[in-house]
């Protein structure tokens, strides 16, 4: 008969320590966006809520906005690199299929050679990888775990597309999980519909390009292509019963909320995603999106930094985090705010 397995039995929670950004510099305006597509300043903003988004240096890649951004949560968290148990980098992005990003963050970092891996669930990112940092916590897996969503989409977008162009940005946001007195990361809600994969997607692979260059030296590469009206109509209508889902597992009502942050994806969806929860008006609604665009796996933590910053939300306040995008993949957990970040 085989060995009794010994796992840890205390009551264990699990909440955000600190958080940390990074945006690249270059801000790109709508006007500079529409010298390559088809549009303009007005319909970009009252169509998306887009007046900018931020543009990657050339050496800014998903590592680099990783590590800056994994540092400042460090920093603000207080935690010494060396107690990270575990770093999840959650990014469509990372432009080499091998190594991941995460074990070379995390080496950049100087974290004791913790477990390391990449996670790919669309603008959903990063909240499936605070959903699992928040499990590791608290089932004793790991004591702190770093997670980061960043995206590099001003080089995986054509510049010439005007259904994607105009929407996507580029940086990096994480927090550090560990252990709280108090539960301070509600249950994640999370799923997918792989029925509408196609809504968004990479629109060709890897080998089909290769096959296109050799009938033709001029075949264009893969891009990201996005079918909007599809993702609209579904983030519209379905993720309004996900965030009433995720408030019912925390045991908390719309009522109780200080804070709603929603994936930055469009504005319109983030009015009436409010709008079916019946949040007062005086809740601040995340709006990072008019200034960064959406950032995919980064947009859910740039968005809390940014309230946390200019102080339109505050620590210890109750935030619903609603991710959503491509797969089509979810999810939605209720947080307790962390201290605004100092840098």
């Amino acid at each position: 008969m085989g060995a009794q397995i010994t796992v840890p039995s205390e009551t264990r929670h699990s909440g955000i320590l600190g958080i940390g950004a990074f945006r690249p510099e270059r801000m790109v305006t709508n006007e500079e966006i529409c010298r390559t597509i088809d549009s303009s300043d007005e319909w970009i903003r009252t169509r998306t809520g887009i007046e900018s988004r931020r543009f990657a240096a050339e050496n800014e890649n998903v590592v680099y906005m990783s590590i800056e951004a994994g540092r400042r949560a460090l920093e603000n968290s207080g935690v010494d690199p060396s107690e990270i148990g575990c770093i999840i980098v959650a990014t469509s992005t990372h432009l080499l299929l091998s190594p991941p990003a995460a074990p070379i963050v995390a080496d950049a970092l100087g974290l004791d050679g913790p477990g390391a891996f990449d996670l790919g669930a669309g603008c959903a990112g990063f909240c499936y990888g605070l959903a699992t940092a928040s499990d590791m916590v608290r089932s004793g897996t790991a004591n702190k775990v770093l997670v980061i969503g960043v995206e590099q989409l001003s080089v995986t977008t054509r510049p010439d597309d005007r259904g994607t162009r105009m929407i996507f940005g580029d940086g990096a946001g994480a927090m550090v999980i560990g252990l709280t007195d108090e539960p301070a990361i509600g249950p994640v809600v999370w799923g997918s519909d792989g029925s509408q994969w196609e809504a968004i997607r990479q629109d060709k692979d890897w080998l089909q390009y290769f096959a296109d260059l050799k009938e033709d030296p001029t075949a264009d590469r893969p891009w990201i292509a996005m079918t909007g009206i599809a993702v609209f109509r579904w983030a519209a209508f379905e993720m309004a019963k996900v965030a009433r889902e995720a408030l019912d597992k925390a045991g908390i009502t719309a009522a109780d909320l200080d804070v709603f942050v929603p994936h930055q994806a469009n504005s319109r969806i983030t009015d009436l995603l409010a709008k079916s929860l019946e949040l007062a008006e005086d809740i601040p609604v995340a709006n990072d999106i008019a200034e960064a665009g959406n950032t995919s796996a980064a947009s859910i933590p740039l968005a809390v930094e940014e309230l946390l910053r200019t102080g339109k939300a505050k620590k210890g306040d109750t935030a619903l985090l609603l991710g959503f995008g491509a797969g089509l993949s979810f999810a939605g957990q209720v947080v307790t705010l962390p201290d605004a970040p100092a840098n």
